[in-house]
């Protein structure tokens, strides 16, 4: 080989060092590519991007440096969860007269089913024109431009249960409540979430003071599935429900599937250390884990860095915490 067939194959050996180095230093890792990448499906499924809807998800939980890998990926996993759009089916398709001595009332039947999936899971509730009413009063209240165009079925005097008024109101009801889940603000309110779970869960809590654990874990299951439905883009706000949930099971002798629940409950507030109920969560889960025989001592070692951090304030009990729940 002469001296320039040298030095051009030098030349091209060194470019091509030079492309390779430069392509590995500042392409992405497989990670941060694949991040984007899943965020971005995440948007492409929805047939109605809304921004907010993907920025609330990020707020309620973030990546936190003091997380272990697996922790990390459980929060990833959570935040693709959340990126999925869920619409939810309102259908009443029954009626049912109620007679007391002073009152007589419709109960309207709210079946609610989610759309898009193959969850065949649905939530079916009871309520009353009274409790229409008091919900659109309420949200006039605190949504008094978005409601502007909603109409109510209005009272009247006479004939408020013959069939054709019973079955107009079915309709109009059906079509109110469709369109209120259609407005973002509104479906993501409280008092809207209040009006299909408050009910139920207010029993369930009377049931849970009262000792009747068996009846409260039956309201409770069917509630959570509901709740977490409607409260997609803010999983913390269940945990409440999740620890009654625990308790029931607890008390019920049920260790493994209060351990199960509980492990749903810690997820939800990982990064939300601060929360009332993490600290008796964190105590339940290290007593059902001893009994179980599975590792408590990362539960533990969570435990001692939370009180090593805070002051010494007075912590109820998991239990002590539910029965105040609803409490009228």
């Amino acid at each position: 080989m002469d001296q320039d067939s040298h030095c051009t194959a030098e030349r091209e050996l060194l470019e091509a060092v030079n492309r390779i180095t430069t392509f590995s230093t500042t392409s992405p890792s497989d990670e941060e590519q694949n991040q984007p990448k899943a965020e971005i499906s995440c948007q492409v499924r929805k047939e109605n991007p809304e921004k907010d809807d993907l920025q609330d998800s990020n707020a309620s939980l973030s990546p936190n440096s003091s997380m272990t890998t697996k922790e990390l990926q459980e929060y990833w996993r959570n935040e693709k969860r959340q990126c999925r759009q869920v619409k939810l089916l309102f259908e009443i398709p029954s009626t049912r007269i109620v007679e007391h001595r002073l009152s007589k009332y419709v109960m309207y039947k709210i079946i609610i089913l989610q759309t898009g999936s193959f969850d065949s899971n649905k939530s079916v509730i009871e309520r009353r024109y009274s409790d229409f009413e008091k919900l659109h009063r309420n949200l006039l209240e605190e949504f008094s431009e978005e409601m502007e165009d909603v109409t109510f079925p209005k009272k009247t005097l006479t004939g408020n249960f013959t069939e054709e008024v019973i079955n107009e109101r079915k309709l109009a009801f059906k079509d109110y409540l469709r369109l209120l889940y259609s407005m973002k603000y509104i479906r993501r309110s409280k008092k809207f979430i209040d009006f299909l779970t408050r009910l139920e869960l207010q029993e369930a809590y009377g049931c849970l003071r009262g000792g009747h654990y068996t009846k409260a874990l039956e309201i409770l299951l069917e509630v959570i599935g509901l709740q977490e439905r409607l409260t997609r883009g803010n999983p913390v706000s269940i945990v409440p429900t999740l620890c009654a949930i625990i308790v029931c099971h607890k008390d019920l002798e049920n260790p493994a599937s209060a351990f199960e629940y509980g492990e749903k409950a810690l997820s939800r507030l990982r990064v939300h250390t601060s929360h009332r109920y993490y600290i008796p969560l964190l105590e339940t889960m290290i007593t059902l884990a001893y009994e179980l025989g599975k590792d408590f001592l990362s539960l533990q070692e969570k435990l001692e860095e939370w009180k090593a951090k805070k002051d010494p304030i007075r912590v109820f009990t998991l239990k002590e915490l539910a029965v105040r729940e609803y409490v009228q």
